[in-house]
Formats: structure tokens, C-alpha cells, sequence
């Protein structure tokens, strides 16, 4: 029962923070432009400052070879993931337009505006390191695999030919990951952490990467309030959807860390809980502009990403408290 009210009280927080934003933008407190300034700001400046600094404060280098266990695991799950939802669109018979969306949408996490946030409040700055691990997977899985998938299932294009995905490095490599890639020779040569980390440095850094959860869940108040909660359809094709993304997701990870146990592979205790929770966070926050992009439903899309948004506060807690049993 205290795992299940701690749950509730870090979801609470997190749920007054994204209100802030719900009800700001309903008193036409910002114009049009601020949420897509305040989605720069997280992504280019405030995430990888917070990235750098999470990694200085808990990465040590012996941790590398734990970590590789997580980013196996995680590969394994998301593509087994991947092979479950297109089981279940070949048999339920999901239209074309739909059927790429509502596989990366099962698969694909909004690791940034809510995984982040999220775990940091749930298990603080330490587990950090472990979900970087699933952000990477994950954002190289959307941007590769997802997003040709996607473009293959364009109801515009001749399925036999078909339309070249041109996959664009920045996608591959966001500003975030430099956040990860830039920290590495500061934790694995202590003279640069030493000599260029000065204090003031250090302290800006922090300052900066603070504004990130703050920020991400007022920012998600906002998109929810201009998308409208009022305007989600659960037809069946979402309510599958919401099926593979909260439950058959973490389902899958949970079953291959227990595996791994079985057979001896160590890992800490927060790592499992981290990757389990980021196997249940919503869709990607970019589906419906990807469905844009590839003429697919974009409508679905947005309900996809409005409903996973909204429904989170629930799932979490229940996720929280079968992990403790």
C-alpha cells in the first residue's frame, strides 16, 4: 500500500505541473509560437545540459558493461515489440494509413517531454543513466525502423515501389544524445572533469538542465489543451493501440528481464524498474507529424498521442505497485 500511495503522490506532482500548463494556455497566457519556443528550449539547450550534468553526478566508467545489458535488453524488446503489433494489424486487419502509425505508436516512447520527467520524479537524478540507455534505443529504433515503417504503409504510393526513406542524421543524433555523447570523455578522462568543469560551469549547467522538468510538463499541459482531451475518439483501432503501448510494451520488457535473471544476468534493481516504466510511457509526441508526412491518419495520430498522454496517470502507479509484489 506505500508503494502505491508514494506512486500516486509523484504522479499528483507531476499532474499539478502539466495543469499549470493546461489551465495557463486556457487563459490565452501564450500566442501561438511559445510552445513550439519552449519545445526548443528543452531540446536544444535545457535537456543536454541536464543530460551532462546527470551523467558527471552518477556515471562512472566500471558502469559500462551494466549498462550494455540494459541496451540489449532494450533492442530485444522494442523489435520484439515491433514483430507483436504487426501480428496484431495483420490480424485485426488495420487499414493502410494506420497500420505504420499504430506500430511505432506501441513501440515508439516520448522518452524527452515525459519519460524523462517522469523517472526523475518517480527515482531522482541517479536513474538517470539507466533511462539514457532506453532514449538512445529508442530514438534510433523511431528514426530508422519506425519511421520506414511508416513511410511503407503511405495509402498515396504504389505499395510494390514504393516511396526511398532518406533518413536525416540530426533525427539520429538529436541535440539531447550530444548532451550523452559530449559528457563521455569528462567521465573517462578525470583531468578534462578537473581542469574544464569549473565550479561556475557546473552550477550553470545544473541550473539550466533544472528547468527541464518543470518545463516538459507545462509544456505537455499546453499541447493537451490545444489538442482537447474532449476530442479523443476511442474507436477499436486506438483501444488496441492503448493495449500494446500499456500493457503488451512493458509486458515484453518485464518477461526479458526475468529471463535474464533466470539465467544469471545481473542488473539493479532501478534499472528494471526504469526500463519497465519507459516500455509504458506514451507514444511519441511527433507521430501526427509524421502522419502528416507519409499522408497517413493523422487524426489517429493525434488521438493516439492525446489519449497515451492522458491515460499515463493511471497506468503508472499500477505499474509501480506490481513491480513491488
Amino acid at each position: 500500500m506505500g508503494v502505491f500511495v508514494t506512486s500516486i503522490q509523484s504522479v499528483l506532482a507531476i499532474l499539478i505541473m502539466i495543469a499549470v500548463g493546461y489551465f495557463t494556455q486556457g487563459l490565452n497566457w501564450f500566442d501561438d509560437n511559445f510552445s513550439g519556443s519552449i519545445s526548443k528550449l528543452i531540446m536544444k539547450v535545457a535537456l543536454p545540459a541536464s543530460i551532462f550534468m546527470a551523467m558527471m553526478k552518477f556515471f562512472k566508467p566500471d558502469q559500462l558493461a551494466k549498462l550494455s545489458t540494459g541496451l540489449i535488453y532494450t533492442i530485444i524488446s522494442i523489435l520484439v515489440g515491433y514483430l507483436v503489433s504487426w501480428l496484431e494489424i495483420k490480424a485485426f486487419k488495420v487499414p493502410r494509413g494506420r497500420r505504420g502509425l499504430m506500430m511505432t505508436a506501441i513501440n515508439g516512447a516520448n522518452t524527452v517531454f515525459i519519460g524523462m520527467p517522469l523517472n526523475v520524479a518517480l527515482f531522482g537524478e541517479i536513474s538517470v543513466p539507466y533511462l539514457l540507455v532506453y532514449y538512445i534505443v529508442n530514438t534510433v529504433i523511431i528514426w530508422t525502423l519506425g519511421v520506414w515503417i511508416i513511410a511503407a504503409d503511405d495509402p498515396t504510393t504504389n505499395q510494390k515501389d514504393g516511396k526511398k526513406v532518406k533518413f536525416d542524421l540530426n533525427h539520429l543524433i538529436p541535440a539531447p544524445l550530444w548532451g550523452f555523447i559530449v559528457a563521455l570523455p569528462f567521465v573517462y578522462i578525470p583531468w578534462l572533469k578537473t581542469h574544464l568543469l569549473v565550479n561556475f560551469v557546473s552550477m550553470t549547467l545544473t541550473d539550466v538542465g533544472g528547468l527541464v522538468t518543470p518545463l516538459s510538463l507545462i509544456y505537455i499541459g499546453i499541447m493537451l489543451k490545444k489538442f482537447g482531451i474532449s476530442s479523443i475518439k476511442f474507436d477499436f483501432h486506438l483501444i488496441l493501440t492503448l493495449i500494446g503501448r500499456f500493457i503488451i510494451s512493458p509486458i515484453i520488457m518485464a518477461v526479458i528481464i526475468f529471463a535474464g535473471l533466470k539465467f544469471g544476468v545481473q542488473m539493479n534493481g532501478m534499472f528494471q524498474k526504469t526500463l519497465i516504466i519507459q516500455a509504458a510511457t506514451p507514444s511519441l509526441a511527433v507521430l501526427p507529424i509524421l502522419a502528416s508526412n507519409y499522408h497517413g491518419d493523422v487524426k489517429f495520430a493525434t488521438n493516439v498521442v492525446v489519449a497515451t498522454s492522458v491515460l499515463f496517470i493511471v497506468v503508472v502507479p499500477v505499474i509501480m505497485v506490481l513491480q513491488s509484489i
